[in-house]
């Protein structure tokens, strides 16, 4: 199985690219929005990946992120949705989006990607809502917590390097986040379904709260009504 590849960006097709790995090129699959987060021609790139393997054919398919990864091998497992459907709703809303849509039960998001229909979007809420809070935990990377920049891979080195930054603190990411408050909830005792729409509704509320915020917002969410 091919998790990851690293390597020289060879060239750019519409739904695709070639990644050069030490003379090897690779096509891989990706959405719009990874496509449009690459860099340019003959930079260095790295994309995490899954391996499709029919009797005719093998395809890698490329995802900036595991949490975008996850819910792709998540969307495929669901009947009637392929890679082609998967990719096409990781394109239109997202990794997050797509968390987020599931954890609220919002098909009507999920069915904004093209070639989706109702019913397909609606089995795809109702199968996948449970298993959003273990793949929303999986939240930023290490190096989004702790302010770490990945030093480009050169052509003769295509394994990533992680160098410390200064000492400096960065905000984590929305991702990470959202990981970290659901974290809490749980920890709290409250169902982690019921969490995870909490935090998924409060990060769509306010997209730029930290840990903190969403926590508290969460909260005001799930308390008793009344």
């Amino acid at each position: 199985m091919i998790g990851k590849i690293s390597g020289r960006l060879e060239y750019r097709s519409t739904d695709h690219v070639m990644i050069d790995v030490r003379g090897v090129g690779y096509l891989v699959y990706v959405t719009e929005r990874t496509m449009a987060a690459l860099p340019q021609i003959g930079e260095q790139v790295a994309l995490y990946t899954e391996l499709l393997v029919r009797e005719d054919n093998l395809q890698l398919f490329g995802f900036t992120s595991l949490i975008e990864k996850e819910w792709h091998r998540l969307l495929v497992s669901v009947q009637g949705v392929g890679a082609k459907a998967s990719m096409a709703i990781l394109g239109t809303i997202g990794a997050e989006g797509v968390g987020r849509a599931i954890s609220l039960g919002d098909w009507n998001a999920v069915k904004a990607a093209k070639g989706v229909g109702p019913k397909t979007a609606q089995r795809i809420v109702l199968e996948l809502k449970e298993k959003a809070p273990n793949v929303m935990a999986l939240g930023g990377t290490l190096a989004d917590a702790e302010g770490i920049t990945p030093a480009a891979p050169s052509s003769e080195d295509v394994v990533e390097v992680v160098e410390p930054a200064p000492k400096k603190k960065s905000a984590p990411s929305s991702a990470a986040a959202q990981s970290e408050a659901l974290s809490a909830l749980t920890n709290l005792g409250y169902n982690p379904s019921e969490a995870a729409s909490a935090v998924a509704q409060a990060a769509s509320d306010t997209p730029e709260a930290q840990t903190t915020d969403l926590i508290r917002a969460a909260l005001r969410l799930l308390a008793p009504k009344g």
